[in-house]
């Protein structure tokens, strides 16, 4: 998964994790999966942040130990400014020890998830 942010009028593809931030079931408000979390902001009135609710909903039950976690944006934003989310949806996914390990802006296509939960696990 890839996130992109604008620069000087120009979309730049950025990789990479987040410096192994961790997070755990208090900062997430539910708890994590065994094997790997899908973390979804959102906010109320996102068109895409409901499909992308329904793609992780639907990896999360095809893969056992991952869990779906959905965080309003709008009622956790010491958390969004924290791991510094630019726009809803934004999609973490953490492995089993709660480390950030892959992050994309946007609604993801479902193999997109299913290939990032590849580095989780």
């Amino acid at each position: 998964m890839q996130v992109l942010h604008k620069r000087r009028n120009r979309r730049v593809p950025v990789r990479g994790r987040d410096d192994g931030k961790r997070l755990g079931a208090a900062e997430l408000g539910g708890e994590l999966g065994e094997r790997a979390t899908l973390v979804q902001f959102s906010s109320a009135f996102c068109a895409p942040c409901r499909a992308t609710r329904r793609i992780l909903g639907e990896v999360a039950a095809m893969v056992p130990g991952v869990t779906h976690v959905e965080i309003d944006a709008e009622a956790r934003l010491d958390l969004v400014r924290e791991l510094g989310i630019l726009k809803t949806p934004t999609v973490l996914v953490l492995d089993g020890d709660g480390r950030v390990v892959r992050r994309a802006a946007g609604q993801p296509r479902k193999a997109d998830v299913i290939a990032a939960l590849g580095e989780a696990v």
